[in-house]
């Protein structure tokens, strides 16, 4: 079949049945764009920033599996990308970055000039460091299988972004070729040895004190199901890392909860005191382990899965590797050892000494003599309310902590982040990608003052799709995190974070976009806020929650110690660095 290239783009596009693209509109996309709405079966979502274009990708492809797609003109529409690429890159979310380029005959290849074209600039160059892939078009007969490389890229082992740059010329010609077909992820080829699963059945059947810390990887391979069943079989505790907040509902009895540099004081404790680790896609960077990886890793068997094998025994050596999918070694589990599985192991003590912990330090109790609303008292209100939300977007800072340790995830629900690139601003535009991608159901963004000036601009693209997100503004009227950096390390001076720092009336901004709002700032208003916020669920709403500024995040790992003593009763040794 013959096709104008643009044409093929957005063919190739439905084909995928990703349902929704997110841009904004510029000189060098107008084929794109033109082709995309005369086919008509894909949704163009246009944002007020490719950033927010970005984060809604990202998000999207989270959640559904299949690559979020974002598009961008030439030069600042490019770059404006990169913030949200990079997150997809760290966090492992498929997505497929489309950026158009001035005409060919318009570059300025390897003249000594910085320019020839209006808004020319390689992102192809800026790009390969955080893409799985990037490329830009030479020829158009060559669209078709760039676009199948992308796609089978980006799905594909540890998943990820890739970019594919295309100048305006390219994308009018006609070329022939056929249909393009719907494309599937391709599972890696397990590399795991089957005797390190008689390792693994050994170990946890000789363990004292087992646990699995399970991360955003079991989300990325999509095998949360089969997750649940090996929880079930195994009968092992689990804590989770950020990314893995949503892998086991509130109230499995087997949840201990979530870990890390400001993780759940019961969660880290047990952590630290495992004797069988068992780490199912996730890094052990520092913020999960401390910087005293010694004093985390002695006296324990640690069994690391994971598709990257540069992540296994990266900062902690001395891991058992088993590098695969995560789908493929469930699946491998289950059938060498399912049979036999539920006589060889009990760890009961070891669960109900993790729940004495918990007991003991109740993160309702960790912030002390609070004036006015304790974030962790509202985030468990929050979530006893919103059951009929789809899930939460979180955005970065004290707000994302305070909900990472309060959160009641119902097994139905979803949690989305930016973890590893930690990028403000994230929340609002990736809960339209989240509610997108679930036929516009409610999402609940939980966000900052500071963070949700970074991309506030995209009220106005709820507004407009009408989309069911209800937003909780906690409002410190500061850069609460960095400020609390500021308490701990440079004596309370806390310039750009509260002084020389301000923020609006929330509630007054989204009445001007059209949002219905309301403000409180005394415990006793958060019952009817509630109600209130969910008085229509088809609707977007926004709660301004006044916090007190001076609130800290605890507990909190002191630095340069081991997990287990946190801030505020022990001090860091260092500053930190990370």
């Amino acid at each position: 079949m013959k096709y104008k290239a643009s044409d093929y783009i957005a063919e190739f596009i439905g084909a995928q049945k990703i349902s929704h693209v997110f841009e904004v509109a510029g000189g060098m996309i107008t084929h794109i764009l033109d082709s995309l709405h005369k086919r008509g079966q894909v949704n163009i979502i246009s944002v007020h920033h490719e950033q927010a274009g970005a984060f809604a990708a990202d998000a999207f492809g989270r959640i559904t599996g299949k690559p979020g797609v974002a598009l961008a003109t030439s030069g600042p529409g490019a770059t404006n990308l990169l913030t949200g690429i990079a997150g997809c890159y760290f966090d492992s979310c498929p997505a497929i970055f489309i950026t158009g380029q001035v005409n060919t005959h318009e570059q300025k290849g390897m003249k000594a000039i910085r320019q020839l074209g209006f808004q020319e600039t390689d992102i192809v160059s800026m790009a390969l460091p955080i893409t799985k892939w990037a490329v830009q078009v030479e020829r158009a007969e060559d669209l078709p299988s760039l676009l199948e490389q992308a796609y089978k890229i980006s799905v594909s082992g540890r998943p990820g972004p890739v970019l594919i740059d295309i100048p305006m010329n390219i994308q009018r010609v006609q070329i022939e070729c056929p249909p393009p077909v719907e494309l599937f992820r391709e599972r890696g080829l397990d590399t795991t040895k089957l005797e390190n699963i008689d390792v693994l059945v050994n170990a946890i059947a000789t363990a004292k004190r087992p646990l699995i810390l399970a991360g955003g990887g079991v989300n990325a391979a999509r095998a949360r199901a089969s997750f649940l069943e090996f929880v079930a079989l195994c009968q092992m505790p689990v804590v989770t890392s950020l990314l893995g907040l949503d892998l086991m509902p509130y109230d499995h009895p087997l949840r201990v909860g979530f870990i890390g540099s400001y993780g759940n004081r019961w969660a880290n404790i047990a952590f630290a005191e495992s004797d069988l680790l068992l780490v199912l896609g996730s890094r052990l960077d520092i913020r999960q382990t401390g910087a005293d990886t010694q004093a985390f890793a002695a006296n324990k068997t640690i069994i690391h899965v994971d598709c990257d094998i540069g992540e296994i025994n990266n900062r902690i050596p001395g891991c058992i590797p088993m590098v695969t999918d995560l789908q493929v070694f469930f699946d491998l589990f289950f059938a060498k050892t399912k049979a036999n599985l539920l006589s060889k192991f009990s760890c009961d003590d070891w669960i109900a000494y993790i729940l004495k912990l918990k007991a003991q330090w109740p993160d309702l109790n960790e912030l002390k003599d609070v004036q006015g609303i304790n974030p962790n008292v509202f985030i468990h209100a929050l979530s006893q309310s919103s059951q009929v939300a789809v899930g939460y977007s979180v955005d970065v800072g004290s707000h994302q902590m305070w909900s990472a340790q309060s959160l009641e995830i119902l097994k139905s629900q979803l949690f989305v982040t930016s973890a590893g690139m930690g990028a403000m601003g994230y929340a609002l535009p990736a809960a339209m990608g989240f509610s997108f991608a679930c036929q516009k159901q409610p999402v609940v963004v939980i966000v900052g003052d500071g963070c949700l000036q970074m991309n506030i601009q995209e009220l106005q693209t709820i507004v407009r799709n009408q989309l069911p997100i209800k937003i909780i503004v906690l409002n410190n009227q500061s850069l609460g995190m960095i400020r609390q950096f500021q308490d701990s390390y440079f004596d309370s001076r806390y310039q750009s974070t509260y002084w020389g720092y301000s923020a609006p009336n929330f509630e007054a901004v989204a009445q001007a976009y059209g949002i219905t709002a309301k403000t409180i700032s005394q415990d006793n208003e958060i019952h009817d806020a509630m109600h209130w916020l969910w008085a229509d669920p088809k609707q977007p709403a926004l709660l301004q929650v006044m916090i007190e500024p001076s609130l800290h995040v605890y507990p909190k790992i002191a630095f340069g110690r081991p997990i287990t003593d946190m801030e505020p009763f022990v001090k860091p040794l260092e500053m930190e660095g990370t």
